[in-house]
Formats: C-alpha cells, structure tokens, sequence
C-alpha cells in the first residue's frame, strides 16, 4: 500500500492548513484537501503549485474560479519558486515518514493528524524566528 498526502501550506507562516490522504495523486486529492480547511476558500487569494497533471484540470480550475482564486504555476526547472514547499515535503518526510511502520491506513491518518498538529503548534522553525508557524502568525496579526 502507497499513501499520498497533499498538503497545502500557508507561505506566511509554513503552517500546513489543509491536507489529505489518498491512494492515488488526482485532483480528487487538491479537491478534498481544499475542503478540509478550516476557513472560507474565498480568503486564499494565490495558488501556487508545480506543473503536476492534477493540478491542471477542470476540477481544480474551477475550484479556483468559483472561489476568485489566482493560480500561479513554478516556472518548468526553477525550484525556487516551490521552495518552501519542498522544504516542507522534506522535513515532513524525515520526521513523519522515515523510520516509522503503519499498520493500516487509519493508523496513518490518525498519527498524520498528530504530526500536523505538532508540527503547527510545538515545533518552532528558524526561518520564523524560532516560533512555531502558529505562535508566529499570532504574533504578527496582533
């Protein structure tokens, strides 16, 4: 069994704000991670991705339409412009999916929910001033 997660994170902040699992990488996939977030769609202004074929689809195009949200795609070989988002699939993959075993798939998500929280909450980042992504967005919104 593979599981794939999508996870959509804030560039303010790194927090992860949105994600889901799945067997397969499809729209369906951006599609539910999109209605897991805990705030009106109509407050994200930018969508930033790579040139992934599930993001260049109907689904997601009108997703975005409906919602008056701007897609902006990386430029074909400039890294750069997903950075933060690598950076975060590479700290996730190191601390949440290396050296561990699930047993099923609930056991994934459960300790995937855990690890968001984390992740969110407790562990600070220094590219945030060693603040947690969300102790860093209170701080600056105030």
């Amino acid at each position: 069994m593979f599981l794939l997660v999508t996870n959509n994170i804030d560039l303010f902040n790194r927090e992860i704000i949105g994600y889901d699992v799945s067997l397969q990488k499809n729209a369906k996939l951006v599609e539910s991670s999109f209605n897991k977030l805990q705030f009106s769609l109509s407050n994200i202004k930018i969508f930033h991705t790579d040139q992934g074929s599930e993001f260049n689809n109907n689904l997601i195009y009108n997703l975005l339409v409906k919602n008056g949200i701007q897609k902006y795609y990386s430029k074909p070989g400039c890294p750069y412009d997903n950075a933060v988002a690598e950076s975060t699939y590479k700290i996730f993959k190191t601390e949440f999916i290396k050296n561990n075993k699930f047993k099923n798939v609930e056991q994934f998500k459960l300790e995937l929910f855990d690890y968001i929280n984390w992740y969110n909450n407790i562990r600070i980042h220094s590219k945030l001033n060693y603040l947690t992504p969300v102790q860093y967005i209170n701080y600056y919104s105030t």
